[in-house]
């Protein structure tokens, strides 16, 4: 029977560069024929032959309800008949604006973007211009988007500049990005001590999900939030993947409960806030997003911002994952999952550490939860492959790369846990023999 997946992969190869959209699609990392969707619902997704597998990925965390649910398909159905986009103001942008900032403490101001990339480049202009600061702060491991000033990698020094890691990106871009060590307090001490006079903001994943799972410690976060506020730099929380996906009130609440009074300056989110659709947000304290044009010096525009297919979008998953107990459950069925898989690892005698949070997961084969992208660059790559392939063969997709997150839906089902963990027994008992 012929593979549609490779013909399919095959001509997307001569028109597409890489045959893919964005590079992690392309299965360069773990080898083998990218899997081409051709539907979803629910938990699952069909592939170009008719495959069903058991979606971990979920649009890489959007698909917090499952695909197709039906309040949201409705609700994107009925905006569509009203028109697609008009680049004028309509009424679901201000209630989508109303209810992220119901739902987050720290927001005053939000502003409708259409992707994590632009809303994170876009929080970098407004904390420069509101502070009147060059510098940035981020950590190694932590992906914010592909803009230019944030393609960057450690350099050799404790606290030095950070040195591209894209061609195209000339060095005097990234010339004012400090790049650190994530989890590192001796470099955070020291790269305030030394340029804490022109550092603009420090921008963080408070749960890094391009490391696959690693979390800011408590001691760490604290620090972060002191050296800004006595400094006068922002601190701005990335979360795009975290927010409303590990809490209702996204991964900052996680901190609030264990930290009181801790709240960021700025928030860059998306994903979720889509439900699935192109669209993204920035916001923070009043004095701040006042900046930003029209009523303030930082420009900033976008055509689609908005988009009134988007926002129906996003309102209809917002709904529901406000209604009572949602969370809960979503994170006892997490919980379920990454229990599940620890079992079955170490009964096979193979290494396996997991962390998880509301919806969002993740796991390293080896004994401990690395804290920081040098230790988690220490994972067996080709275990990491044969553990991928063999989940794919038995109908399971996880992410095809092991510095990606996971992630759970309210769709999936007790059966569909069973089945993942079966599937994980039978290929840790083969990566034991």
């Amino acid at each position: 029977m012929p593979d549609r997946n490779l013909d399919l992969f095959e001509r997307a190869k001569t028109l597409i560069p890489g045959g893919v959209n964005s590079p992690v699609r392309a299965f360069r990392a773990v080898g083998g024929t990218p899997r081409f969707v051709q539907r979803a619902q629910g938990a699952h997704f069909w592939d170009a032959n008719g495959q069903r597998y058991i979606d971990y990925i979920g649009s890489w965390g959007p698909m917090i309800l499952g695909h197709g649910h039906p309040a949201v398909l409705e609700a994107v159905q009925k905006a569509a008949l009203d028109g697609f986009s008009f680049g004028a103001p309509t009424e679901r942008e201000v209630e989508l604006a109303e209810a992220i900032v119901s739902l987050v403490p720290s927001l005053e101001m939000v502003r409708l973007v259409s992707s994590g990339t632009e809303a994170g480049m876009s929080a970098i202009r407004l904390a420069r211009g509101a502070t009147g600061r060059r510098k940035i702060i981020k950590f190694e491991g932590c992906y914010h988007g592909h803009a230019d000033a944030l393609l960057v990698k450690a350099g050799s020094g404790l606290a030095t500049f950070g040195n591209p890691t894209s061609a195209g990106v000339p060095p005097e871009v990234v010339q004012h990005t400090l790049v650190l060590e994530y989890n590192n307090l001796e470099q955070l001490d020291a790269a305030f001590a030394e340029h804490g006079a022109d550092i603009a903001c420090l921008m963080i994943e408070p749960i890094a999900g391009n490391m696959n799972f690693v979390r800011a410690s408590l001691p760490f976060m604290a620090r972060c939030r002191e050296l800004c506020t006595r400094h006068g730099a922002l601190l701005v929380f990335d979360e795009v993947m975290t927010g409303f996906r590990v809490a209702l009130g996204g991964a900052q609440s996680v901190y609030a409960r264990q930290l009181p009074g801790f709240e960021p300056d700025m928030t860059v989110m998306g994903k979720v806030i889509g439900g699935g659709m192109p669209l993204a947000a920035f916001g923070g304290k009043r004095a701040v997003m006042e900046q930003l044009a029209p009523l303030g010096p930082v420009y900033q525009a976008g055509t689609l911002s908005g988009n009134p297919v988007a926002t129906a979008c996003g309102l209809a998953t917002l709904a529901e994952i406000r209604r009572p107990g949602f969370f809960e459950a979503l994170s006892a069925r997490t919980r379920q999952l990454v229990d599940g898989l620890k079992a079955a690892a170490d009964q096979a005698g193979v290494p396996f550490s997991v962390d998880a949070e509301g919806g969002m997961f993740g796991f390293f084969l080896m004994p401990g939860l690395p804290q920081n992208y040098q230790a988690v660059m220490k994972t067996e790559g080709a275990r990491f492959n044969a553990l991928f392939h063999g989940l794919l063969e038995r109908g399971v997709y996880i992410a095809p790369a092991l510095y990606e997150a996971g992630f759970v839906s309210a769709a999936h089902s007790e059966q569909d846990i069973a089945d993942t963990v079966a599937a994980a027994s039978a290929v840790f008992r083969q990566l034991a023999a």
